[in-house]
């Protein structure tokens, strides 16, 4: 599939849940000051076990590592959610209260949520695409993973249903990343509250809505965005053999400048070197960016090694500074579809298929 192009960067596991996702094929440009979370991998292309890595600076939302433990609380808890890494309990933080349909759990507090790393920072503002994501340092026991759920609460305002499902991450065991979305993307404006059992407390907002769909047959991305005009960019996509992925994706973080060395990807001495106005959308190093080649095969053909190429006449850079880390970036047209591990590709499931992977609804079903 597609072999990353000339950017890559880490999946949005944000510093703040600090990914224990190796790094990608590409370094990190010394002045590159908004990547997010996650490990930095490199472009690479739509392949289950594509090899390529890149590092990069901390994310955008890297400033989720910083736990706010204040409480406060939101206007509906609408169900078990996820917090930030911590093991210090919320001071002045009150109960949530248990999700619709609920009781609160009588068991012991699994150990395992003090270690818990929130993909979102405190007070962060993020697109509508962006789930809520939390890893662990090793794998919750599959028989505790109800409990993990059931201690795991979010709250909004206004109400939005939602719920957790087991994701594998592309680079963590199984086991060891649980996210939540709600069946559609979140709402603009909605703000939400994650509790961690009694360990922490984190606030993040919804922001405007921005959706990009790339269509590799047409070669243009169609960019809508609430309260603005839509519009049209040419682009260049992966070559035959080096695809980019299909589905949908969600933005992780993005750099002015990545590092990118074809050689960490085993395509030989095909590019090497710094790429700007980079948006990163996969943990295999899957890029909107800056591309030489786009100048003239933009809007013409498909001619990169995986990710979406735009051009240097200030179409890429205007592109980097719209989006924001949770934009939805939607590929069609392409082959294989990107796996919900793979970054942040939670849309790609299903509601049903979603909810059949929480371990809290499949007890409650089978207890029923």
């Amino acid at each position: 599939m597609s072999t990353h192009d000339s950017t890559s960067h880490r999946p949005l596991h944000p510093a703040d849940r600090r990914p224990l996702h190796p790094a990608d094929h590409r370094r990190p440009h010394p002045a590159a000051s908004q990547p997010h979370h996650p490990p930095v991998p490199h472009p690479h292309r739509p392949s289950g076990t594509h090899p390529r890595r890149a590092r990069t600076v901390a994310g955008v939302l890297a400033a989720a590592c910083a736990l706010v433990l204040a409480a406060t609380g939101c206007a509906a808890t609408t169900s078990s959610a996820a917090t930030e890494p911590t093991g210090r309990a919320a001071t002045g933080a009150s109960t949530p209260a248990a999700a619709p349909g609920r009781t609160a759990s009588a068991a012991p507090e699994p150990a395992v949520l003090a270690e818990a790393r929130v993909n979102v920072g405190e007070g962060a503002t993020v697109g509508v695409g962006m789930p809520i994501s939390v890893t662990f340092p090793r794998p919750v026991p599959a028989a505790q993973r109800a409990e993990v759920e059931r201690r795991l609460t979010v709250g909004t305002e206004p109400a939005v249903a939602g719920a957790w499902s087991w994701v594998k991450d592309r680079n963590l065991l199984d086991g060891q990343r649980v996210d939540y979305r709600p069946p559609v993307y979140w709402k603009p404006g909605t703000r939400v509250t994650l509790r961690v059992g009694t360990k922490a407390v984190r606030h993040f907002t919804i922001g405007r809505s921005l959706t990009a769909t790339v269509d590799v047959r047409a070669h243009t991305m169609t960019v809508r965005e609430d309260g603005r005009p839509t519009t049209r960019i040419p682009v260049t996509a992966g070559r035959p053999g080096l695809d980019t992925w299909n589905g949908t994706m969600v933005v992780l973080d993005k750099q002015p400048k990545v590092y990118m060395d074809s050689r960490t990807v085993g395509l030989g001495d095909a590019y090497h070197g710094y790429y700007a106005w980079a948006v990163h959308v996969t943990t295999s190093g899957t890029y909107v960016h800056q591309n030489p080649n786009a100048d003239t095969q933009a809007g013409r053909a498909n001619v990169t090694h995986g990710c979406v190429g735009l051009a240097t006449d200030g179409t890429a850079e205007r592109f980097y500074r719209r989006v924001i880390p949770g934009d939805v970036i939607r590929v069609t047209g392409s082959k294989e579809t990107v796996e919900a591990g793979n970054g942040y590709g939670d849309w790609n499931l299903g509601w049903s298929q979603w909810l059949a992977h929480s371990a809290l609804r499949h007890k409650d079903a089978t207890a029923g």
